[in-house]
C-alpha cells in the first residue's frame, strides 16, 4: 500500500463482540478497547477513531468465517482503509512467544502490530478470499440451477403451447406474466379476447411484439394437446425461475459489495480492459486467485489453474500430452470460457488462436494455447498494474513478464 498510515488498528472478532487496538508503533498504545458486535459498538468504534483523520488509519482484521463481514462493510462504507489478513500471517509474523497467551486483548495487539511491521508491503487487494469466493460459487451455482429452470420451461412448453417460442422470447417478463395466468395454448383458446386485452394493457414498459388477436390465433392453431397437470408444473416453474432470478441479482449485489470492501475495484478494471472479459468474468477470476502477487512465476499460475501439461510415460512407451487438470477446476472454466470470449471479441488473441490453428493444432488445443497465452498476459498486467492495449503497448518490464511463445 502506498498510502501513508500513521495509526494501525488491529481487531479480533467473535460471535457476539470485538476488540481493538490502536497503535502508533509498537511502544506507543492509543487504547485497547472492547465493543458489542451491534450498531452501537461499531458506531462507539468509528467515535473512538473520530480524533484521527481517516486517511491516517489502517485497520485490519483477521477472517473470521463470516463474524467479520458485517464489520468490515460498515468501515469500508464509512471510507476507512481495512484489510482482512490470513491468521497464518498474523502467527508468523510476531516475536516468539507474544501469542502464548490466548487472550482477546492479545490477539487484537497482536494484529495491530502484524500491520504496522507489512503494511507497506501489502498488495492493494490484501484479503483472505474464502468469502468472496464462497459468494462467486454460489452466483456460479445459481446461474447452473437457472440454466436447469429454463430447460424445463422449454420441455413444458413443447407440450402446452410448441408454437410459442417460435414468434417470441419465452423469457421476456411479460411472456413469462402470459404464461403464469395463460399456462397453455388451451389455456388461450378458452380465454376471451377481452381477458387477453386486459393482461395486454398491463404490460406498460414492458411491450410485446404479440398482439391479443395473433396470440388467439396461434393458440387456435396450436397442435398442443390438453395437459392440467403439466400447466401447474409450469406455473410453478415459472415461480422458481424469479425466484433464482432475484437470488441471482441478490448475489451480483454481495460481489459488488464485497469489491468495493476489499479494493478490487482497479483489478476489475484491469482485466476487463482485455476485450471478451467481462465484469462477471472478472469477478469469477479473481474470486478463484485471489492476490496475485502469491504466485511468484506465472507457471505457477496455470499450474494452480490445471492447465500444465503431464505426459504419460512408462519405460518405451510415452503417451500424449495432456493438461494435468489437477488445480482449481472452478478457475479452469472461468479461463476456458474466457478463451473462448478474447478470441471472438479481441484481435490480438484471434490472430494468436488463428496463427495456432495454421500451424495443425485442432480446435481444442488452440484454444489452450491461448488460455495460456492469456494467463500469461494476465499475469503481466495485474503483476505491473497495467491496463491492455491492443497495439501490445506494455511497458518494457511487462512486456519482459510475458514469454510469447
Amino acid at each position: 500500500m502506498s498510502q501513508n498510515f500513521s495509526i494501525f488498528v488491529g481487531i479480533d472478532i467473535s460471535k457476539h463482540k470485538f476488540n481493538a487496538c490502536a497503535i502508533q508503533n509498537p511502544n506507543s498504545i492509543i487504547f485497547e478497547s472492547a465493543f458489542d458486535m451491534s450498531k452501537q459498538g461499531f458506531s462507539s468504534f468509528v467515535q473512538k477513531l473520530s480524533v484521527f483523520p481517516k486517511s491516517s488509519v489502517l485497520i485490519a482484521m483477521e477472517s473470521t468465517g463470516c463474524y467479520h463481514l458485517n464489520l468490515l462493510s460498515f468501515l469500508s462504507l464509512n471510507d476507512f482503509s481495512c484489510v482482512v489478513l490470513n491468521p497464518l500471517l498474523v502467527n508468523k509474523s510476531l516475536p516468539v512467544g507474544l501469542r502464548k497467551t490466548k487472550t482477546d486483548k492479545i490477539d487484537a495487539r497482536s494484529i495491530a502490530l502484524t500491520i504496522f511491521y507489512t503494511h507497506h508491503i501489502l498488495p492493494t487487494s490484501s484479503f483472505l478470499n474464502s468469502d468472496f469466493r464462497d459468494i462467486a460459487r454460489k452466483k456460479e451455482s445459481i446461474t447452473h440451477q437457472i440454466s436447469r429452470v429454463k430447460n424445463d420451461i422449454e420441455k413444458l412448453l413443447s407440450l402446452l403451447f410448441p408454437e410459442l417460442e417460435k414468434v417470441t422470447n419465452i423469457y421476456n417478463d411479460a411472456i413469462l406474466d402470459l404464461l403464469s395466468s395463460f399456462p397453455s395454448a388451451k389455456a388461450i383458446q378458452k380465454a376471451s379476447i377481452d381477458s387477453l386485452r386486459v393482461f395486454f394493457s398491463k404490460t406498460i414498459g414492458r411491450k410485446l411484439k404479440l398482439t391479443p388477436e395473433t396470440l388467439k390465433e396461434l393458440a387456435n392453431n396450436s397442435i398442443a394437446q390438453y395437459w392440467p397437470v403439466k400447466e401447474k408444473i409450469l406455473i410453478q416453474t415459472i415461480k422458481e425461475l424469479r425466484f433464482l432470478q432475484q437470488q441471482l441479482n441478490e448475489f451480483d449485489e454481495m460481489l459488488k459489495e464485497y469489491c468495493k470492501c476489499a479494493s478490487l475495484n482497479q483489478d476489475v478494471e484491469i482485466l476487463t480492459s482485455i476485450d471478451g472479459i467481462g465484469e462477471n468474468s472478472a469477478l469469477y477470476f479473481l474470486a478463484e486467485v485471489g492476490d496475485i502477487s502469491r504466485f511468484s512465476t506465472y507457471k505457477k499460475l496455470i499450474a494452480y489453474c490445471g492447465l500444465d501439461s503431464s505426459v504419460d510415460e512408462s519405460g518405451k512407451h510415452k503417451g500424449e500430452s495432456r493438461i494435468s487438470k489437477m488445480g482449481n477446476a472452478h478457475l479452469r472454466r472461468i479461463i476456458w470460457l474466457m478463451s473462448v470470449n478474447v478470441v471472438r471479441h479481441n484481435e490480438y488473441f484471434k490472430a494468436y488462436f488463428q496463427r495456432k490453428r495454421a500451424q495443425g493444432l485442432v480446435y481444442k488445443k488452440a484454444m489452450m494455447s491461448v488460455a495460456h497465452k492469456l494467463l500469461r498476459t494476465i499475469f503481466a498486467m495485474m503483476k505491473k498494474r497495467e491496463k491492455f492495449n491492443i497495439d501490445h503497448t506494455f511497458s518494457s518490464s511487462t512486456q519482459n513478464l510475458i514469454l510469447h511463445s
